[in-house]
């Protein structure tokens, strides 16, 4: 039996009739009578008795109805599913960010993305600026998150807010009295920022040498994280971007604005000209939404502008 055929029995084992299977299909009842004509005639044994002008199923026919409607039980599943999936209730997101970023934001808007569909996956990875491009180009990875910034000839970017580095520091340090602080203010103060080669050690150098200060950089680190540790137990000022701070708090520690301010963008990365599915892009939506909020005052502004990477 071929799917047709197989529509056709089905259809007429819940209809009864010829013509309700035919109402059941939305085609006419010629067209019925002849497939199952054919499909009695390939099997060489009778599906059906023709009665009172109702079909009556043969033991034949009770026989294989139940693996019938187990195939007709998937097919339905697999409408379901497509339909989920174009209405993004259901998929896998394949996402990685920066170190900050995926312990930060990242991960608080896929928590609220699932909660309100607890049918979507996610694979969600913290990589190196390097490793995330890599990823992202050679597509194990829909979706990167990073900073700027961000030089592939396989991807192409998109800027997901601007924000800003911030001072964080214990809440009784003096400076942790003000809503903003001026770089000026940190001039003699033990400094702890990142290392040399790091992509935002130039945004920090350049406001703090345009401000006049020789810094007094008392510690260098890799990742905003330990910069913030070290902040926490009285090592200096961190200037680190403020993004897990403000997702996950901890006790005994703020983020002041600097001024003026040392802006950088996040960028959304993609693979050039690789398939988006519909669940990635209901997530950048929700992503889009929840970040400034998330962010709340050191999101400056958002630019939703595609740019492709040279």
């Amino acid at each position: 039996m071929n799917l047709r055929q197989l529509e056709v029995f089905h259809a007429v084992m819940r209809a009864g009739t010829v013509t309700g299977a035919a109402r059941l299909l939305g085609v006419t009842q010629p067209s019925v009578s002849t497939v199952l004509k054919h499909c009695e005639a390939q099997l060489r044994i009778p599906l059906f008795r023709r009665t009172g002008g109702r079909l009556h199923p043969t033991p034949e026919a009770e026989a294989i109805l139940p693996d019938i409607e187990a195939i007709f039980a998937r097919l339905d599943s697999v409408g379901r599913q497509l339909r989920d999936l174009k209405g993004g209730s259901i998929g896998t997101l394949s996402l990685a960010g920066a170190y900050p970023i995926a312990n930060g934001y990242l991960a608080a808007a896929v928590a609220s993305f699932m909660a309100e569909r607890p049918g979507v996956r996610v694979v969600l990875q913290a990589l190196a600026s390097s490793e995330l491009l890599d990823r992202v180009a050679s597509r194990e990875i829909e979706l990167g998150v990073g900073l700027e910034p961000i030089v592939h000839p396989e991807v192409e970017t998109e800027v997901l807010v601007s924000s800003g580095v911030a001072c964080v520091m214990r809440d009784d340090h003096p400076l942790a009295r003000q809503e903003e602080v001026a770089i000026r203010q940190l001039d003699g103060l033990p400094i702890i920022t990142f290392l040399p080669r790091a992509p935002l050690r130039g945004y920090v150098d350049r406001a703090l040498s345009e401000a006049g200060i020789v810094p007094r950089i008392s510690v260098q680190v890799s990742m905003s994280m330990t910069g913030m540790a070290l902040a926490f137990h009285g090592a200096g000022i961190a200037l680190v971007e403020p993004f897990l701070l403000n997702t996950f708090p901890v006790p005994g520690l703020v983020a002041r604005r600097l001024r003026p301010g040392i802006e950088m963008k996040t960028l959304l990365i993609r693979a050039r000209s690789a398939p988006r599915s519909a669940i990635m892009g209901h997530f950048v939506a929700h992503l889009r939404r929840e970040v400034p909020r998330l962010l709340g005052g050191e999101a400056t502004r958002r630019d939703t502008s595609s740019q492709a990477v040279p």
